[in-house]
C-alpha cells in the first residue's frame, strides 16, 4: 500500500502543487481530542502519549488493533484527502497483524513484550525496515528493498514496537521534504508551507496524529528543522549513543545521526532509551559505551529551570539568514517571549552569550566524499540483493533526471569529487577550535545549556523551493553537526503572528543528553506551547465489537 504522489517528472510533479496551491490554509488552534475505537469509547487517540496507550492497554480499554487501525484511519482521512498532507510513502501491510500478535501476547501473559509495546511508529524512509522499501523520496529507489532491519528498528522491535510505515523526505535526505516519487509534503498549520527537511514527513506526520512516534535523521538540521516547524519535540543525538547501520550515510560518515522524534519530551525520553545501544556494524557506538544513563526518563524534572543556568545566543547563525527582514523579525519576537518564559520558569539567564570567532569557524565547514562513498558502499552492501553496488549505478538510473528540484540531478552527473583535504583540514582545525571556544564560554560562565532559535525564520512556501531560486532552508543553524560530537534538543515554543509554529533549542557538549532532556521538560511543562493543527481535526469514532 503506497500513498504519495507517484509523477513521470519533475515538471508534471511541479505543475501539480503549483495548482494544488489554491486550496485553504490551515492555521493553529485548538482541538478537541479525538476518541479511538475503545471498548468503552474513552481513549485520546488525538496527542496521545506512551504513558496513555500502555495504561489504555492495562486498563482493557484499548487494543493495539484498535490503536493502529485508528492511526491508519486518520492517514486515509487526511494524508492524500482533505488537506493532502502527503506524509506517508509506505504503510507497513503487516502493521495490524503485528499489532494482533502483541494483543494475544499481552492476553496471554498479562505483561508487555517490552518498553515499547503495542507503540506505532513512523520510520523517515531512509533507514531499512524489512518487508517495505527504502525508497529515500525518489523514484530511483522505489523497487529498492531491504533484506534487514536497521539496528535501531530491530531494537524497536524486540521492544515491542509497531512501526506502521515510512515518511517522506527529500530525496536522498538532503534539502527539504520534495521528492520525485511522492511531491511536496504539506506542513499541517499551513498547507501552503514546507515542514522543513529532510525529516519533514516524521515530523508532519507526529503534528497531524498519524502515529505515536517517529524516527528522523538529521546530517545538517534534519530533524531540529521539521521539529520546529511541525511543533513537536525532537533530538539529534551525540554521536555514538544510536547505530546508523542500516540508514542512508551512515557510519563512516561523521555527522549523519538518526533521532527520536515526538510530541512531547517525556515521549522522546522513552523512544531515545529503547534506540540507544552498541552496534558493532557501526564502530562509532563504541564511543557511546558508559555514557548513556539506565534512563533517560529518570532526568524528567518539571522544576530543572530553576537555578539552571542558560546562556542565550543571539547572534545569527542561520544559513541565508536576513536579520533585517519582516520574517526574521517575526520569529525574533516570539524568541523574546520564549526567553523571558525560561526566566519566568526560574532559570538564570544570561544574555547574551558571546561565542568568540563563531560565524568565522562556521564558515570553514567542508566536505570529504570520500567518507561518503565509502558510506555509501557500506549501505548498499548490507543488502545481497541491492540492484545498485555503487554510485555510479545510482548516477545511471533514468528516474535520476525527474529528481525534485531538478538541481538535485546535478549531484550525481560525472565522477565523484574529488575530496579537497586542504579545505578538509582546516574544517576540522575549526571545528576543534570552536568546541573549545564554546566549552569556555560555558565554563567560565557556569552554564547547563545554551539556547538559540532553533531556525531564524518561518517556514518558507513550497512554491518557493520547488522553483528557481529554490529557497527553502533559509534561517537554519547548523552549529551541532559542524562540532559533530555534540546534542540539540528541539522544543516547541509558540506560534509567531503568523499562526506558524517556532522552536528553541537546548544545545549541549557531548552526552550532555540528560541535561537537555530535564531542561527541555521543565520548559515544556512550563509553558505547554504544543497545539494540534486545525487542518486534521479528530474523526468520527466506530465502536469496537466486544
Amino acid at each position: 500500500m503506497r500513498h504519495g504522489i507517484i509523477g513521470t517528472g519533475a515538471a508534471v510533479i511541479t505543475a501539480a502543487l503549483c495548482a494544488a496551491f489554491g486550496q485553504a490554509q490551515g492555521q493553529q488552534g485548538s482541538q478537541p481530542v479525538q476518541r479511538a475505537a475503545g471498548r468503552d469509547g474513552s481513549f485520546r487517540v488525538v496527542e496521545t502519549s506512551v504513558d496513555e496507550v500502555h495504561a489504555a492497554y492495562k486498563s482493557g480499554a484499548l487494543t493495539a488493533h484498535e490503536l493502529v487501525q485508528a492511526y491508519l484511519d486518520r492517514i486515509d482521512a487526511y494524508d492524500q484527502k482533505g488537506p493532502a498532507i502527503n506524509c506517508i510513502i509506505t504503510i507497513n501491510p503487516r502493521a495490524l497483524a503485528e499489532a494482533d500478535a502483541l494483543d494475544a501476547a499481552f492476553k496471554k501473559s498479562g505483561r508487555f513484550v517490552g518498553p515499547m509495546h503495542g507503540i506505532p511508529i513512523l520510520v523517515k524512509d531512509e533507514i531499512d525496515t524489512a518487508g517495505m522499501p527504502t525508497t529515500q523520496g525518489t523514484l530511483v529507489f522505489k523497487d529498492y528493498r531491504p533484506a534487514r532491519d536497521a539496528f535501531v528498528v530491530e531494537r524497536l522491535r524486540k521492544a515491542g514496537a509497531i512501526i506502521l510505515g515510512k515518511t517522506t523526505l527529500s530525496e536522498f535526505a538532503a534539502g527539504d521534504t520534495y521528492g520525485s516519487l511522492f511531491g511536496a509534503t504539506r506542513n499541517p498549520y499551513d498547507l501552503q508551507r514546507t515542514v522543513g527537511g529532510s525529516s519533514g514527513g516524521s515530523g508532519a506526520a507526529l503534528a497531524a496524529n498519524f502515529s505515536t512516534l517517529a524516527l528522523g535523521e538529521e546530517t545538517v538540521a534534519s530533524i531540529r528543522r521539521p521539529g520546529a516547524w511541525n511543533a513537536i519535540v525532537s533530538l539529534r543525538p551525540t554521536p555514538g549513543l544510536v547505530s546508523r547501520s542500516g540508514m542512508w550515510d551512515g557510519y563512516p560518515s561523521p555527522t549523519a545521526q538518526m533521532g527520536p522524534m515526538a510530541r512531547s519530551v517525556r515521549d522522546l525520553a522513552q523512544l531515545l532509551d529503547a534506540m540507544v545501544g552498541y552496534d558493532p556494524e557501526d564502530p562509532v557506538t563504541a564511543l557511546g559505551i558508559g555514557r548513556a544513563p539506565d534512563s533517560y526518563v529518570k532526568s524528567l524534572d518539571a522544576n530543572s529551570l530553576k537555578g539552571a543556568r542558560i546562556g542565550i545566543l543571539r547572534e545569527s547563525i542561520g544559513g541565508q539568514s536576513e536579520p533585517g527582514s519582516p520574517d526574521f523579525k517575526k520569529v525574533d519576537i516570539a524568541f523574546q517571549k520564549d526567553v523571558a518564559e525560561l526566566k519566568a520558569a526560574g532559570a538564570v539567564i544570561i544574555d547574551p552569550v558571546s561565542i568568540p570567532d563563531l560565524n568565522a569557524l562556521l564558515a570553514k565547514r567542508a566536505s570529504n566524499p570520500d567518507i561518503a562513498d565509502v558510506a555509501l558502499q557500506r549501505y548498499l552492501a548490507r543488502n545481497p540483493d541491492s540492484p545498485f553496488k555503487s554510485r555510479e549505478d545510482i548516477a545511471r538510473s533514468p528516474d535520476m533526471a525527474k529528481s525534485i528540484p531538478p538541481s538535485k540531478a546535478k549531484a550525481w552527473e560525472g565522477p565523484r569529487p574529488r575530496t579537497d583535504l586542504s579545505k578538509w583540514g582546516e574544517y576540522l582545525q575549526a571545528r576543534e577550535q570552536l568546541l573549545v571556544n564554546i566549552s569556555k564560554v560555558m565554563a567560565d560562565n557556569k552554564l547547563d545549556a545554551i539556547v538559540h532559535k532553533s531556525v531564524e525564520h518561518q517556514p518558507t512556501f513550497i512554491k518557493d523551493g520547488i522553483n528557481p531560486p529554490y529557497v527553502s532552508a533559509k534561517g537554519v543553524p547548523t552549529l551541532n553537526t559542524f562540532l559533530v560530537y555534540a546534542a540539540s534538543l528541539t522544543v516547541r515554543s509558540g506560534f509567531t503572528s503568523d499562526n506558524l509554529p517556532v522552536g528553541i533549542t537546548f544545545f549541549g557538549l557531548p552526552f550532555s543528553e540528560p541535561t537537555l532532556i530535564k531542561l527541555a521538560y521543565g520548559y515544556e511543562q512550563a509553558t505547554h506551547h504544543r497545539i494540534p493543527p486545525k487542518t486534521t481535526p479528530p474523526l468520527q469514532t466506530r465502536r469496537s465489537p466486544a
